[in-house]
């Protein structure tokens, strides 16, 4: 992101990148911003004014990605099972989306700034880099810790660990439940049908048994391949 308005803080979006599961880039571009680009933030992002000069605009930038997303769905039709649509991956997407004003179903988006056990346990978001550093470890075939956005930030590199982060949270080995999920609005609290006497009788081990995730578990994903 660069900057716009009059102090420079307002983000832009100037720079796109798109990859598959495989980490191929499908689509890597600069973006012309709509409006002028007050601060370039070259020391992170590298981005020098006649970067943007003849780079795509915004709206044809939308109108790619959001073909490549919808995979020939109208956004109407979009449905998280049996869909042609994809699963977008990525680490603060609210922020990315509205940068690019692109709308997109919240049922087919994976951010590893918002899955429950990649986050604090306040709540609040950890940072990309962080999560790198804690769950991926070494760079494959070689000795090198991940350790990303040092310097200028390179969108591929975030991109690869962030769906490295996606499929290493859709391996986990996830425990067979019946559905709906504890996440489904009519299934909120699963010990509602448990009298309270009862449940202080029960173990921590019967308490785990009869618990259910309160949010949708990535590794649901890797039965849907």
């Amino acid at each position: 992101m660069v900057g716009g308005g009059s102090d420079g803080s307002l983000d832009l979006c100037a720079r796109a990148c798109l990859i598959d599961e495989s980490e191929n880039i499908i689509f890597h571009t600069y973006v012309k911003p709509p409006i002028p680009v007050t601060n370039y933030r070259y020391e992170t992002t590298g981005i020098r004014p006649e970067y943007l000069r003849d780079a795509m605009p915004l709206r044809q930038v939308q109108r790619k990605i959001q073909d490549f997303l919808c995979n020939g769905e109208p956004m109407w039709k979009i449905r998280p099972k049996g869909g042609k649509a994809r699963i977008l991956v990525g680490h603060g997407l609210d922020h990315d989306l509205d940068r690019l004003q692109i709308e997109y179903p919240a049922i087919m988006m994976r951010d590893t700034a918002k899955y429950p056990p990649l986050m604090k346990t306040s709540k609040l978001s950890n940072s990309l880099k962080y999560l790198t550093q804690a769950y991926l470890g070494q760079v494959p075939l070689t000795s090198i810790l991940y350790d990303i956005q040092t310097g200028i930030q390179d969108p591929y590199e975030d991109c690869v660990a962030t769906l490295r982060l996606f499929m290493r949270m859709r391996s986990q080995v996830h425990k067979i439940e019946d559905y709906p999920l504890a996440s489904d609005p009519q299934n909120r609290n699963n010990f509602a049908s448990w009298r309270q006497n009862e449940l202080e009788r029960m173990s921590p081990e019967q308490l785990l048994e009869i618990s259910r995730s309160d949010y949708y578990c990535w590794c649901l994903d890797s039965r849907d391949m």
